[in-house]
């Protein structure tokens, strides 16, 4: 008996069957296993996506204004990610900057004259954290993040920062497609309006399958130390 598949859709696939040239319908579930209570050190990574920058840019003050209000719980995810070894990257614009590295950027916008002062001294790296620079929206596209997450066995993405709708949307599309499971806390992301955050949170849920509990709900399993 030969069969053959013909069209899917949804949980839905159509198969013609060559033996009885009839059409059967297969209910197939495309719903991925139930996320953990916590996540695994040794599997887990958490991405900051673009949280050191100046702000000088098109609405540079409104999503200032709005990432002052995450950063402060934003900075205690990161550090409770850090005490329990989970990776920690830095997925941020290079800005056009192609001869300067992730530190020097760092340093030149924790300036008390740069805008985003405050921001970057809330979130500003650690030694022992990862950064990968991006040219564009996406933290997947042109760079070594989908080699560094395969190198540290990353299954789940924490992805966190701004913009909601623009750069963090983009790089969880990327990291759906390429099998990460996702968590995107909804107190820990923003854009320039708030309807935009809460309008993409809404799609990442319904369409990449991404948890949106608030950070202080999210539970770090702890690794141990050799």
């Amino acid at each position: 008996m030969a069969i053959f598949a013909i069209s899917t859709a949804g949980d839905e696939k159509w198969l013609f069957n060559k033996s009885t040239f009839s059409i059967e319908s297969v209910h197939m579930s495309t719903k991925r296993p139930a996320k953990p209570e916590k996540l695994s050190p040794g599997k887990s990574s958490l991405l900051l996506l673009d949280v050191i920058t100046n702000f000088d840019f098109e609405d540079g003050g409104e999503l200032l204004k709005r990432t002052l209000q995450i950063a402060p719980k934003l900075s205690r995810l990161t550090q409770r990610a850090r005490e329990a070894r989970v990776p920690v990257i830095y997925v941020n614009d290079n800005f056009g900057k192609w001869q300067e590295d992730f530190k020097t950027m760092a340093d030149h916008f924790m300036d008390p004259t740069s805008k985003g002062h405050k921001v970057v001294g809330l979130l500003r790296p650690h030694p022992d954290d990862y950064y990968v620079l991006k040219p564009h929206r996406s933290g997947f596209y042109s760079t070594t993040l989908e080699l560094l997450l395969r190198e540290l066995k990353a299954e789940t993405l924490v992805i966190a920062g701004i913009t909601t709708d623009i750069c963090v949307l983009f790089t969880a599309n990327d990291a759906y497609m390429r099998g990460f499971d996702l968590f995107i806390p909804s107190d820990c992301v923003a854009a320039v309006k708030p309807a935009h955050t809460s309008n993409t949170l809404d799609f990442m849920k319904r369409v990449l399958k991404a948890d949106i509990r608030k950070s202080s709900d999210i539970s770090f399993g702890r690794k141990s130390r050799r």
